[in-house]
């Protein structure tokens, strides 16, 4: 059964970002560095948190219940800060790398920005997920049995589903994030970290796992609708893609901006 378990929310978790590696990007050898970059970017970003956060607690000392409650809170919108920084710092490198391409080979089509977008996203979404999983994945293979002391035994798919709403909200956050930057349009980014900031906070109402799951899915479902069509998409492309009609790829068939 923990076997079972283990499988059911690892492909749960990580399924679809899996799938969405497999057919866009492991094709390309430039979207894989890419891929990689943005992943350390994210460690880099986790790195500085961690900073933050040791050296706080250090200087506090104190760990009454209360003001570890307010330390975590700290913590979660310092990561938050953290990592929206150094997405910003990653669009900064991106954007000079694909200007120094079209100098050194004005021929060569330089991959677009919106293309760049989608595969950081998905370096950090995969990161997110595996660091913030993989330790509660590890114990479901057992000993114990979740939810013998009344506590919810679906915890770890509940786990599971949030992994997975919190990967693919980072490569909705990183199209709409991208796309606001190119356009200067910096209301995007304040949507984008306060956004961000909520589904974090979402955690904090837990043993409520049904209610965090419901808003968070709805926050990834209304980031998801803007990000395609930031994309370029339209009601007629999507359209033409779920009855099978349309033979462009739009991955696959970016035009540099």
């Amino acid at each position: 059964m923990t076997a079972a378990v283990f499988f059911g929310c690892a492909f749960v978790a990580f399924g679809p970002a899996l799938a969405l590696y497999i057919f866009t990007i492991a094709t390309e050898p430039l979207r894989i560095i890419f891929l990689i970059i943005g992943a350390f970017f994210w460690l880099v970003s986790l790195l500085f948190s961690s900073l933050i956060w040791f050296t706080t607690t250090t200087l506090i000392g104190n760990k009454d219940e209360p003001r570890e409650k307010y330390l975590l809170i700290f913590g979660v919108l310092i990561s938050v800060l953290i990592q929206e920084m150094f997405r910003f710092a990653y669009y900064k490198l991106l954007k000079k790398a694909s200007e120094g391409l079209k100098i050194i080979n004005p021929y060569e089509k330089a991959p677009s920005m919106r293309l760049l977008a989608y595969v950081s996203g998905l370096g950090f979404g995969i990161m997110s997920g595996v660091f913030s999983f993989v330790n509660t994945l590890s114990d479901s293979l057992g000993p114990g049995t979740v939810g013998i002391h009344g506590d919810p035994p679906q915890f770890f798919l509940n786990s599971a589903f949030m992994t997975l709403v919190i990967t693919l909200l980072h490569v909705f956050w990183g199209i709409v994030f991208f796309d606001g930057c190119e356009k200067k349009k910096w209301y995007t980014l304040l949507v984008v970290l306060l956004s961000h900031l909520l589904v974090s906070a979402l955690t904090f109402i837990s043993p409520h796992y049904g209610l965090n799951l419901v808003l968070a899915y709805i926050i990834m479902v209304l980031t998801g609708v803007w990000a395609f069509f930031v994309s370029g998409g339209s009601c007629r492309s999507l359209k033409l893609c779920l009855l099978c009609q349309d033979k462009d790829f739009l991955l696959f068939n970016q035009r540099a901006r």
